[in-house]
């Protein structure tokens, strides 16, 4: 039986390092098993802000991939500033009040100059390409994935030129995403984004979301099917595990400016004041970019002395480190937008048997999540004494060496068991 050819457009692939990658190179791994064959087409020069060679190891030497030159802005911003040019690549944004002019002026060419965003440029020979390559090897059926949304701009003229299947993928909201706020667009460009997403929503044929909370969202916008497909946890092979001799906090990921719960810095200034031996055997650690903002407050709460500043890692040893933690910490800015955010290490953190701590806004699909699985507990940004408390109770598990999660019901977030519900939905006549 020959398996069903299927076009993958996407613009994080291996060497790309952070979380945007690893949606898309699991879905590739396990496609093949659901009679689906995979091609994937990426930039060819691509600017990514973060790398992690490790992953081209899990990058099948099977699979067809194609690749087509990309001319991204970025590259000439960084003549500029080199400096701001790659933090606003990751998303590490300043604070507005504390926002360089060259910021302010990067942010505002970005937000009003390049819609949908800053890899736009790509969408013209893209589909004149594509176009050719669809025909020439029969492929009826195409998926884009953003951000970058400016892909699914292809996914949609393709469709509109070859009349192919198109599942539209988004790993977040488009308009309402946090950073929005921060591009400084001006009425005109807002008017164009919503346009944009409002088109390829009632466009492709199929879309497909990782939260209910942005299912619902684009329930408004488009009659079209709309699928939650979130994102999972894989079987990581790691060395033997030794768990960290100190009481160890960890948060494994960005750190962005807004992300800098004051409540936590509080409680954990409160707790080693009062209490000698968390004081001694305390120790956060902060694996990831972390935004200078947050590393302020944390000298202000006088945690430095406690901090284990570690950096950004590659996604294996992100891993060690998740199953190395005596506590995971999970943090999103506390925001009615981020309620739809769901950081696909959180499950990875849920397969760690570390308890996690989130913190975040009320009625977040995170908080739901943790609820169901019995991964850990969620805190709203309000909440101290019960922070506070549950901190100390971990504490005292640490030391009666007890400390551990007991997870239940984590199959259905499996790579493999969400690649099967994708594999249906591109077999769907």
């Amino acid at each position: 039986m020959n398996k069903k050819k299927v076009l993958i457009i996407s613009y994080y692939w291996p060497p790309a390092g952070g979380p945007g990658v690893q949606r898309w190179l699991k879905f590739v791994k396990y496609l093949p098993e659901f009679d689906i064959e995979p091609i994937v087409y990426i930039p060819e020069n691509p600017n990514y802000p973060l790398i992690d060679t490790s992953l081209i190891n899990e990058v099948s030497k099977e699979l067809t991939i194609i690749k087509q030159p990309i001319s991204e802005p970025y590259k000439f911003a960084g003549f500029l500033s080199k400096k701001n040019a790659k933090s606003i690549s990751k998303g590490l944004i300043p604070e507005q009040k504390k926002q360089t002019i060259i910021e302010k002026l990067m942010l505002f060419v970005r937000g009003n100059f390049f819609i949908p965003d800053a890899r736009k440029n790509w969408v013209k020979p893209s589909v004149n390409y594509l176009s050719t390559y669809i025909s020439d090897y029969k492929i009826d059926t195409i998926i884009t994935t953003g951000p970058p949304h400016s892909l699914h701009l292809i996914g949609m003229q393709l469709k509109e030129r070859l009349g192919v299947k198109w599942l539209a993928d988004f790993r977040d909201p488009w308009t309402t995403i946090g950073y929005q706020k921060e591009l400084k667009l001006t009425k005109i460009a807002k008017q164009k984004h919503i346009a944009l997403e409002e088109k390829v929503l009632q466009t492709a044929d199929q879309i497909i979301v990782t939260s209910n909370v942005t299912k619902k969202e684009f329930q408004e916008k488009t009659e079209q099917p709309i699928a939650v497909i979130t994102n999972g946890y894989d079987v990581e092979k790691t060395n033997s595990i030794t768990l960290d001799k100190k009481f160890t906090l960890a948060h494994i990921g960005s750190l962005l400016a807004k992300r800098n719960p004051e409540v936590l810095w509080q409680v954990l200034q409160e707790l080693r004041a009062e209490n000698t031996a968390f004081k001694k055997h305390f120790q956060l650690k902060l694996v990831g970019a972390v935004s200078e903002n947050v590393l302020k407050s944390i000298e202000i709460y006088g945690l430095i002395d406690c901090l284990n500043n570690v950096g950004y890692v590659s996604h294996n040893e992100a891993t060690t480190f998740q199953k190395e933690s005596q506590v995971l910490l999970l943090i999103e800015i506390d925001s009615e937008e981020t309620k739809c955010i769901i950081p696909g290490k959180l499950f990875e953190y849920m397969v760690s048997k570390r308890p996690i701590i989130a913190l975040g806004p009320k009625g977040s699909d995170v908080e739901k999540i943790i609820a169901e699985t019995n991964t850990g507990n969620y805190f709203s940004y309000s909440d101290y004494d019960n922070l506070k408390s549950v901190i100390l109770t971990h504490f005292k598990a640490f030391q009666e060496n007890t400390l551990q999660s007991h997870a239940i019901g984590l199959q259905k977030y499996s790579r493999r068991a969400l690649t099967s519900t994708l594999g249906e939905l591109i077999h769907k006549k």
